[in-house]
């Protein structure tokens, strides 16, 4: 059974950091590429960094340069370091593998995903 866990939410400041994992099960993870996504209540899910099988990853403009995402393949773990946090990026946080046939090298924001967690809360509040 596929499953993908996050953990790591909170609350914390603005200009603060948090640093998300989502553990897998149930599927070979060096074979794909996973992504994060977020979602606020009442807007659609909006999907922020992606990390390719070889590790090269993909940031939204939303995020570039504050967060960083990270693979830790023996581990079957996935992660996602969130720097300067804003109000702005308060929101459900869930992971997502990428939906067959996936490239190696690269990793796309727009790609098909599929067997989404069930999300870890983030609030940026002072």
């Amino acid at each position: 059974q596929v499953q993908l866990v996050e953990s790591g939410g909170g609350s914390v400041q603005p200009g603060g950091s948090l640093r998300l994992s989502c553990v897998t099960s149930g599927f070979r993870l060096e074979h794909y590429a996973i992504a994060w996504f977020r979602q606020v209540p009442g807007k659609e899910r909006e999907v922020i960094s992606c990390i390719a099988p070889n590790s090269a990853s993909t940031h939204s403009d939303s995020v570039k340069g504050r967060f960083t995402i990270a693979r830790d393949n023996a581990e079957k773990t996935l992660y996602l370091q969130m720097n300067n946090l804003k109000p702005e990026d308060t929101a459900v946080y869930s992971c997502a593998r990428s939906r067959p046939p996936v490239a190696l090298s690269a990793c796309s924001l727009t790609s098909p995903y599929i067997d989404w967690g069930q999300g870890t809360q983030v609030t940026v509040s002072s």
